[in-house]
This record gives C-alpha cells, structure tokens and sequence, in this order.
C-alpha cells in the first residue's frame, strides 16, 4: 500500500490555501490519527468518515491510518476536510484511482450524505487561482461553485457516487441510496418590497444629504427627537446605491458565504447590503472575531453597502471606537491566538441618536428630564475621533402636520437613484485613472494636488480651519462633500456655495 493524496482549501479570512492531504495506512493497531493543525471540529471527521464509508460500502483499513494536512503550520478548521481526507485513505488502500490535482470541498454525513459547508465561493476562488480549478463540492454547493469563473465543478449527493466515478467496485457500493427525497429542500423566501424613499414625509433637507451621502459614499449622522424619521431615512440608502460590479459582487458574496449557517447561493449578491445590529451586540459580533480563527462580523457584511448603528449612544463606546480604523482604510485585520484574519470592510457608516437619554430635548426642551451630566455622559460615547470620520452630521426635525400623511409627494428611489448614478459616473471618469471610486476615497494629498481649489473658493473653510472649528481631517471631508455636491450639480469643480453647503452638512447636527 502507498501514500493516497487529496486537496482541499483551509480559509484564513476570505484568503484560501491550497492544502495537501496525505493518507498512510500502516501495518499496526487500528487507529485514525489526523495532523496538522486540526481543530476540534476536524479531529471529529474520524469517526465521521469511518461511518460514511461504512455505510457507503466500502469500508475503511483497520489498520492505522494516519492523515497529514499539509502545510502542518497552517490552522485547518471546520468539516469541509472530510471528503478530501476519505478520497486519500482510499487511495491509499487501492480501492480507488488517482484523485490528480482535484480539489475536495464537504462534510460527510454518517450515510454517506455530501453535506454543505460554509465559505464554498472564496475556497473555489483560492483553488483557481492556485492552478487547480477541477473542484468536487456537495450538490447543494455547486451553484455558488459555479460563480467562480475558470472552475471546473461536479457536484455529488453520495461518497458512493462519487467513488464509483474515480473507479470503486460497483460492486458493494451503495449505489441506490438517493438522499434527495430525505432531504428537505430550502424554500426561497420571497423579499417583500424595497423601503421606498417617497414614503418619508416631509424631511427636504434630511433627503438632500441622504441623496448627497450615497452620490460620494459618505458617512452620515442622524440626531433629533423620536418618530422624526431617522430609522426610515437609513433604511432607504441603500436602495439608492448602484448596483454592484463584478468584482464588488464577488467581493461581497464571499464574505456572504463565509457567514451564511446554511444558505448556499446560487447568484452573486448585487444590491448593496444592509446591516443593522442591535444596541447591545459585542465588538466581536461587530467587528468580527470569536474563538478559534476569527469571523468576519457585521462591519464585513456590510461590504459595499450600509452599516446602521441605531441608537448608537447605547452602544458600548469601546465598539464604536473599534469602527475607526475600518472607516479609513476599508478593511479589517483581526488578530487571534490560532491565526489572523483579513476581511474587507468599505462600507457607509449611519448613526442615529436621540438628542438626549429620554428624547425629549428638541426644540426648547422643556420637557426634558435629563441634567446636563446625562446629557453628556449619552454623547460622550461617541468619541471626538469616530464623529470627525462622519462626514454629514444632520439634525432631523420633527415632521409638521402640513407634510405628514401626503403620500405620493415626495420623489421616490428611482428618481434620487438616476441622479446618484449620473453623480457615480462622473466620479469614475474623473478618478478612474488613480484607481478611486467615489469622492470618499480621494486622498488629502490630491485634493491640495491635482484637484486644488482655489483659495477663493476655498475662503469659508480656510476661515473654519484657522479658527479651530474644523480639524485637518474634518477639512478633507468637507471638500469631499463639495465634490459630491458639484457632481450633483453636473459641474466640473466645486463653487463656493457647494464649500459652504457642504459645510453647512458636516455643521447642522452641532448648530441643533
């Protein structure tokens, strides 16, 4: 008897590497020994695919067999190893012929079922991009396999099956198991209809900065006293991003099928996402963490979309600071014991918050119940240096009888999002060839370079820098606005009153 090999893919973030499985089936007591990192979750594959063989008529060695994952310094985690460790041990044994350069990716079930596992589109990726595109996956994985261009992908139901194909005896395989009747299949559940911004009454000024914050991709603020609108306002930014190029659409469905429990998908995610966790999630659930190698968290999932923090004064302060350094470089670097972890994170960040503990301090207040001290102490959550990130910090008023309950007169998604297309597309014309996107992206270096305005038009926020009112980085992002703002307008560079609107933007929540 030889040594059998087999491929598979361990994931470090949406980072894949190609990993060797050696199997040896020794000439000593019956054991399953596995190597090579292996967490608890792989360490449990013994007795699961000595069932599934079993029970799949061609049952393992009872001698030793020992399984070696190369790299041995490279954490492997998870059951998508399964598969890849039986195809070795059974070639090991001679019960089937070579598996070439073929990449394994499932979970065996004790029936011999090719079950799902997590993290199936960013694995194909890695395996492609490593030289071996000739991919195995369960059935229900071969959809989202399929999105990967250049992979060569079969799917199976049953390591019967399977073996059959790479020569077994058909003789005591359990060709006639078929498990899809005794599998369930997922129902797609219909989404209901899109948040439509002409269901907001009223709000003019609150609708001009969302349609502003998604023509640049800017962060936004939203205070002001409860039922003012400000959950509704988030809710319907995203509808009024564009949809997402190929390459943002791959981006965005990897980190998709990384955090997905079951869902597999069958077509790339191209709306935007939107996420909006709860008040008292953790920073792991935020950022991304956990035990073992880290997990991306909301931040992540909101990739090339919207992250919303409603109520963000209750939010533990420490979560919010943790959004800091994401904000200006886009990605996520989480260190853990077991290993580091990558994950992009360029999303658009929409706080909302009360002016107060009890809501009640708009306008003149008088009903408010809350001292200076509280008043403080809710605020000082949100630190000086996640605020300054925030590009547009705006106070919503409470809604006036004249504009509630006239549906119909407000312009809806469609309308604002033709305009933050037109407003995209300049943007990619003028920063296409310095590899940006939107204004947000644009550097300080450029904007006092190659898009310098003049000192004219630039006087206002001279004046605001010089007296202390803006800072350096405040500055930047106030010039960022004025591009948008510009773009907008269908101008070719910023005038004065875009400077002064575009402060006006970043200033009213502070003015309230």
């Amino acid at each position: 008897m030889g040594v059998g090999r087999s491929y598979s893919v361990a994931l470090l973030g949406l980072n894949g590497y190609i990993v060797e499985v050696e199997a040896d089936i020794g000439q000593t007591l019956p054991n399953f020994v596995i190597l090579g990192l292996p967490d608890a979750a792989l360490n449990e594959a013994k007795e699961r695919i000595r069932s599934a063989a079993q029970n799949s008529g061609i049952p393992l060695s009872r001698r030793k067999i020992t399984a070696n994952l190369i790299p041995a310094s490279l954490p492997k985690r998870g059951s998508g190893f399964d598969l890849a460790i039986t195809m070795a041990v059974l070639r090991a044994a001679g019960d089937i012929r070579s598996t070439a350069k073929t990449v394994f990716l499932a979970e065996l079930g004790l029936d011999g079922r090719l079950r799902p596992v997590r993290g199936i589109l960013p694995a194909v990726m890695a395996a492609v991009q490593a030289g071996y595109p000739d991919v195995v996956v369960a059935q229900p994985n071969m959809a989202e396999a399929c999105l990967v261009p250049g992979a060569n992908v079969r799917g199976y139901r049953t390591l019967a099956r399977l073996a059959f194909d790479y020569g077994a005896d058909p003789q005591d395989l359990a060709l006639d198991y078929d498990p899809e009747d005794s599998q369930p299949a997922d129902e797609e559940v219909p989404e209901g209809p899109a948040p439509d911004l002409s269901d907001v009454s009223g709000q003019g000024e609150a609708r001009r900065a969302l349609e502003v914050a998604a023509a640049g991709a800017h962060h936004v603020l939203l205070t002001g006293p409860p039922g003012a609108g400000k959950t509704m306002l988030a809710e319907r930014l995203p509808g009024l991003l564009p949809d997402l190029a190929d390459r943002e659409a791959m981006e965005v469905t990897a980190i998709h099928s990384l955090s997905a429990v079951q869902a597999s998908a069958v077509s790339l995610v191209r709306r935007p996402p939107f996420e909006n966790p709860h008040h008292s999630a953790t920073a792991a659930a935020i950022i991304g963490g956990g035990s073992g190698l880290p997990r991306p968290g909301a931040a992540s999932r909101a990739h090339r979309g919207v992250l919303f923090l409603d109520e963000a004064p209750e939010y533990e302060r420490r979560v919010l600071d943790a959004l800091r350094q994401p904000l200006e470089s886009g990605e996520l670097v989480i260190h853990r014991s077991a290993g580091t972890a990558a994950y992009p994170a360029r999303f658009q960040l929409v706080l909302a918050a009360n002016p107060c503990p009890c809501g009640k301090a708009s306008g003149k207040g008088l009903e408010c119940t809350c001292t200076p001290t509280m008043r403080r102490r809710y605020y000082g959550r949100m630190s000086g240096p996640l605020l300054d990130r925030v590009d547009i910090q705006l106070h919503v008023e409470r809604v006036s009888l004249a504009d509630f309950g006239q549906p119909g007169s407000e312009e809806d998604t469609v309308t604002v999002a033709r305009r933050v297309q037109e407003a995209r597309q300049r943007q990619r014309e003028r920063l296409g060839h310095l590899g940006l996107e939107t204004n947000s992206q644009v550097p300080g270096r450029l904007l006092r370079g190659e898009l310098r305005l003049p000192p004219a038009t630039t006087r206002i926020l001279d004046a605001s820098l010089e007296r202390g009112v803006l800072t350096a980085r405040g500055y930047d992002r106030v010039l960022r606005l004025a591009w948008t703002l510009a773009d907008l307008g269908h101008r070719d560079r910023p005038h004065g009153d875009d400077i002064g609107q575009a402060l006006g933007l970043r200033q009213a929540a502070a003015a309230a």
